[in-house]
């Protein structure tokens, strides 16, 4: 398997109504060549086409509630955070799971991603409140192959360089011994989505090797393994901006649960994109 090097680079932030082609263009100018891989994350593409709601606008149903109120911090916060060898931080913020905000949280993710990834502890399906202001959440790309090849033939276009374009998510795909599966939806072919949350128990339970999962790749062809492996990399390299989960980026900003704005996030550093080169050659 081919090594790599690879180059995150900062942009600012993309809020929506971002015109990310033109923001990916502008970053990889000059620092490309023919056969790079472009890596990009699929919650500033989310964020910037506006595929992002306002969980304020949800009224609870009896199931968000009873998920956010009993099945959160018992079940997760004394059974399944333990068993899953969490962390012990996360595992008291479990145990504090918010009510309010929590029984709307739960209620998008019943709404857009169903019952079972709704039972999860955070990323039901994809939906992601990290480095995202107030009440809203972003949902995951449903047309990512379709937007990866755009993003590929505007490089193409604009620049004249031909390079292939991965778009990853940071929620783990599991893998034991060449079967690798995630909880999330959509992931590349090769990959198989349980679109429940026990994927990730099973996971976590008998530590399997997780990584950070690739949503779809245009411009080339790579085994499983190495996109996997590529995906990962990456997602070290580019880091998690104003914080991995709501709980870090609040506490990062010492403000409330739904207290963070756009200014906040605009000072953060983000790096949505990353070049990857095989490691015989040398970004500039």
């Amino acid at each position: 398997m081919a090594s790599y090097v690879a180059m995150a680079l900062t942009t600012n932030y993309w809020r929506p109504g971002t015109d990310y082609l033109k923001e990916i263009v502008s970053a990889i100018a000059g620092k490309i060549s023919d056969g790079d891989l472009i890596v990009i994350s699929e919650k500033a593409i989310s964020t910037a086409i506006g595929r992002i709601v306002d969980e304020n606008l949800f009224k609870p149903s009896l199931s968000a509630k009873l998920i956010a109120r009993i099945w959160m911090p018992i079940v997760w916060g004394y059974i399944l955070g333990p068993l899953c060898r969490m962390q012990r931080i996360l595992i008291q913020r479990l145990r504090r799971y918010p009510r309010e905000e929590g029984s709307r949280h739960k209620q998008v993710a019943i709404q857009y991603a169903g019952l079972m990834q709704a039972l999860m502890f955070g990323s039901e399906g994809g939906i992601d409140g990290s480095n995202l202001p107030y009440s809203y959440v972003s949902l995951p790309l449903q047309n990512a192959d379709a937007i990866a090849e755009r993003i590929r033939i505007e490089i193409r276009r604009k620049l004249g360089k031909n390079v292939a374009v991965m778009i990853v998510d940071t929620d783990s795909t599991f893998s034991f011994r060449g079967f690798h599966f995630t909880y999330r939806p959509n992931p590349i072919k090769g990959i198989y989505s349980s679109k429940t949350f026990l994927a990730y128990v099973l996971g976590r339970m008998f530590k399997m090797k997780r990584r950070a999962t690739p949503i779809t790749l245009k411009g080339c062809k790579l085994q499983v393994e190495e996109a996997l492996r590529i995906a990962e990399f990456t997602n070290k390299v580019r880091g998690s901006g104003a914080g991995k989960t709501v709980w870090d980026m609040v506490e990062s900003y010492n403000v409330g649960l739904t207290d963070v704005t756009w200014e906040m996030l605009e000072k953060s550093r983000h790096k949505p994109i990353v070049i990857v080169r095989k490691k015989r050659s040398n970004i500039a």
